[in-house]
């Protein structure tokens, strides 16, 4: 069997270099008008969403990145170990394929957003203009990252503070001065708006966007190795991630909900609108601020999008280290940086971006049908990731961790089973077509989503089994 031959990096990440990739990769303020649209009731599906599935991931995520000698390759290493290279080739695969499409929403959002502060409505609605603009913004981000994990971290520091952290401080106080103004609630607070009603499909559907909303969390770990001390570090990430995420989704969104007509709210862009309107409200000439503030939350979804470049990549090429990809894929540029299985990500998504920008961006069938595409597809990393936690704790319990979920096995078992059981849920309801789809288009969105993921599927348990092809050259 083919081992890894590549040296652990220099401890070169320091903590907040860490968190800041992470929480990037996780916390988005362009989803906040999405959150509002189901008003007060944000805040239950947030807080539920988070106690059932984010939760359990940031746990058990610690847990097995502490496990001696797992520190490498985030979730290819832990499904590998604990189920077998075949699965845990699948669930890095999975994950680095999903992003090929997941980078057009903060792509989306870039383009829209500069259209706003230029002023230059063709950045918007020209789709030549949109797709070369969106390509350029993408392949810098991208071939910055080939300098090394340094240069991520960065990126990702400056994309937190100044384009997740600030917009947001700036965000909550104004919704607090428009309250406090006596201003009108755009949405009601009570008991009975707080919760929602699940006997309908339209609440399940709803309460499922909030559970991917904090998908990614475990992404980072490929990175985990380059921290200074990851066995302490690590873990205590997750637990601010987790807080930090939790309050800032649910403060942004409730702020929106509360302050902000939905009517003409893009879900786009929604957010900067959002910051225009309560700027007005205060002073109609203060409006030129939400120019500024749009650049700064560009700068968020800039760090998102490179901390997503890098992470994937670095997990499969610990595959590819193993024979389980041509040797092409094992190589490393003078940064240790994987760069040939970047770029082909990147290709992929270029594919992507061509194909539903010019075909009609996001408001086609067919890209919906893509995005539900990536939710089904990642969804089955967590199946295999849930399924490895509960192998580690049933079989596995002796190896050497620093970090273990408290409360011992029992506690553990409850956690893992509350993510794998919400997988399912959300797995199951992704297949249900979204309202912007006509009912006599049912029928072709179930049949291109439900073929598209049989083909995905196969893929890397296909590539698996040509693994014997990809001969390495000894070093």
């Amino acid at each position: 069997m083919q081992q890894s031959k590549t040296k652990i990096p220099a401890k070169k990440l320091t903590f907040f270099g860490f968190m800041a990739m992470t929480i990037s990769m996780v916390v988005s303020l362009y989803e906040y008008p999405t959150f509002a649209t189901s008003g007060f009731s944000l805040v239950f599906f947030l807080l539920l969403g988070g106690l059932l599935w984010f939760i359990p991931v940031a746990l058990c995520a610690a847990e097995m990145a502490t496990v001696k000698g797992w520190e490498k390759g985030g979730v290819y290493t832990w499904v590998s170990r604990t189920l077998g290279k075949r699965f845990g080739f699948a669930a890095i695969f999975f994950q680095w394929f999903e992003i090929t499409v997941g980078y057009l929403t903060m792509l989306y959002f870039l383009t829209g957003a500069l259209s706003y502060a230029t002023g230059i409505g063709a950045i918007q609605n020209n789709k030549y203009l949109k797709l070369a603009i969106l390509l350029i913004i993408f392949w810098a981000i991208l071939l910055s990252q080939l300098k090394g994990t340094k240069y991520t971290s960065l990126i990702a520091r400056i994309g937190f503070v100044a384009g997740i952290l600030l917009p947001a401080l700036v965000l909550f106080g104004l919704g607090i001065h428009y309250v406090a103004s006596g201003a009108p609630l755009q949405t009601t607070l009570s008991m009975k708006t707080l919760i929602p009603d699940f006997s309908k499909l339209p609440t399940l559907v709803v309460f499922v966007s909030f559970i991917l909303a904090y998908m990614g969390v475990e992404t980072s770990a490929s990175h985990a190795n380059e921290m200074e001390n990851p066995k302490k570090d690590y873990p205590l990430a997750m637990f601010v991630l987790v807080v930090l995420a939790i309050i800032l989704d649910t403060f942004g969104g409730l702020t929106v909900a509360t302050t902000v007509p939905q009517h003409g709210l893009s879900l786009n862009t929604g957010v900067i609108q959002s910051l225009e309107f309560l700027l007005r409200h205060i002073d109609p000439n203060l409006a030129w601020i939400a120019k500024i503030l749009a650049i700064l939350v560009c700068l968020g979804v800039i760090g998102e999008i490179a901390s997503w470049v890098t992470s994937p990549s670095k997990a499969l090429h610990v595959a590819a280290e193993e024979g389980l990809l041509p040797e092409y894929f094992a190589k490393e540029n003078t940064h240790g940086v994987p760069a040939h299985l970047m770029i082909a990500n990147g290709i992929v998504a270029t594919i992507w971006a061509a194909v539903f920008t010019l075909s009609g961006g996001g408001n086609n069938l067919s890209f919906l049908a893509a995005m539900s595409l990536t939710v089904v597809i990642y969804l089955m990393l967590y199946f295999m990731f849930f399924a490895g936690y509960l192998k580690l704790v049933f079989k596995d319990d002796s190896l050497e961790r620093a970090y273990q979920v408290p409360g011992g096995k029992v506690v553990k078992v409850i956690v893992a089973c509350l993510g794998l059981l919400t997988s399912l849920f959300a797995f199951c309801i992704s297949f249900v077509p979204p309202a912007s789809i006509a009912a006599g288009q049912h029928g072709i969105y179930e049949t291109i989503l439900i073929v598209s993921y049989l083909i995905v599927l196969v893929i890397p348990f296909t590539i698996y089994a040509c693994r014997h092809k990809f001969q390495h050259a000894e070093k």
